[in-house]
């Protein structure tokens, strides 16, 4: 028993390490954003009939709350507030433009570059 817990320990580290070496923390918060925007797409439908008939207020007070525990039972990160626009080469949460889904530092570089097409360094 005590040596099946070591092959397993040993390679579940293996694994781990391998992760590490794949996967950057861009990527993993990136990851994340991604999973958050299919669950927040999935339980859309059923996340609004929730709050709306629990913000009805013709209800009777029963139903409204037997409808907030079902908005409470949906996961947290099926919640639209959660999903946050991030840069898709760096990660970065903020300065992103929401055209190209890249950092404003980002841009810089590869518009200076000449590597995206059609923009080009304004001059008046």
């Amino acid at each position: 028993m005590a040596l099946a817990r070591q092959n397993i320990f040993s390679i579940t580290s293996q694994c781990m390490s391998f992760w590490r070496t794949i996967c950057t923390v861009s990527d993993k918060r990136n990851i994340e954003d991604y999973k958050r925007r299919l669950l927040s797409a999935k339980y859309e439908v059923k996340r609004k009939l929730y709050k709306s008939l629990q913000r009805d207020t013709d209800l009777p007070s029963e139903i409204r709350e037997k409808y907030l525990c079902k908005l409470s039972r949906l996961p947290r990160n099926s919640s639209f507030t959660r999903v946050r626009n991030r840069c898709i080469f760096t990660g970065r949460p903020r300065g992103v433009y929401q055209k190209f889904r890249m950092s404003r530092i980002v841009f810089r570089t590869l518009a200076n570059q000449g590597l995206l097409p059609c923009v080009k360094k304004a001059s008046w």
